[in-house]
């Protein structure tokens, strides 16, 4: 099983039991219904911001360069539509025969309500990545991170080649021109001695 679809069946499932929780505990309080359906709703997304934060976590350990991590923003964005059509759908059919669930029309189940439950799956799913990123990262030294992307780049580092080959160019003018001075020097001291005779 894919891992979106792993993700979308667990929290669509998670979604109607908020529903259904919602509606029996509103009837039975139904002065704090807006307490009770905010509850329940933050409820619901700190289990979203748990599982991505242990997807980032996990995810950061397994590959500590970022370029190479799994693209966790597309898996939790197909989780969030699929969680959100799929328990718009499913709380629909159960208000044909539950009436104490509050449902609206099928129409707006799986578009209006799909869309509040896609975006708050996808949100919180990221934030937890990111959190779980930014902990790995902020323990793990930057370089060996560094180090070992110098070591994937060196066959294409242009620059790298062109500081080799100019030092490599001054070391050798430098042991010329010191080979130069060296063997010029005795011809310039015999001048110099013929000069002083001639005068």
């Amino acid at each position: 099983m894919s891992k979106w679809l792993l993700r979308g069946l667990v929290f669509a499932a998670l979604m109607v039991i908020v529903r259904l929780l919602q509606g029996a505990l509103i009837n039975a309080w139904e002065t704090k219904a807006g307490m009770i359906s905010i509850t329940l709703v933050v409820l619901y997304g700190l289990v979203v911001l748990i599982w991505g934060y242990l997807d980032g976590r996990r995810d950061a350990r397994a590959n500590p360069d970022p370029d190479r991590r799994q693209d966790l923003a597309m898996t939790w964005l197909l989780a969030g539509l699929f969680a959100g059509v799929v328990s718009g759908l499913v709380a629909w059919f159960i208000g044909l025969f539950y009436k104490n669930l509050y449902v609206e029309g099928l129409i707006n189940e799986v578009t209006t309500f799909a869309a509040f439950t896609a975006l708050l799956v996808f949100v919180l799913a990221i934030l937890g990545v990111a959190l779980g990123h930014w902990l790995v990262d902020r323990k793990t030294p930057d370089e060996p991170r560094r180090r070992d992307g110098d070591e994937d780049r060196a066959d294409t580092d242009v620059f790298a080649a062109v500081r080799d080959d100019r030092d490599q160019a001054y070391d050798y003018d430098a042991h010329s021109g010191a080979e130069t001075e060296s063997h010029n020097s005795p011809v310039a001291v015999a001048d110099d001695d013929e000069t002083r005779r001639n005068r």
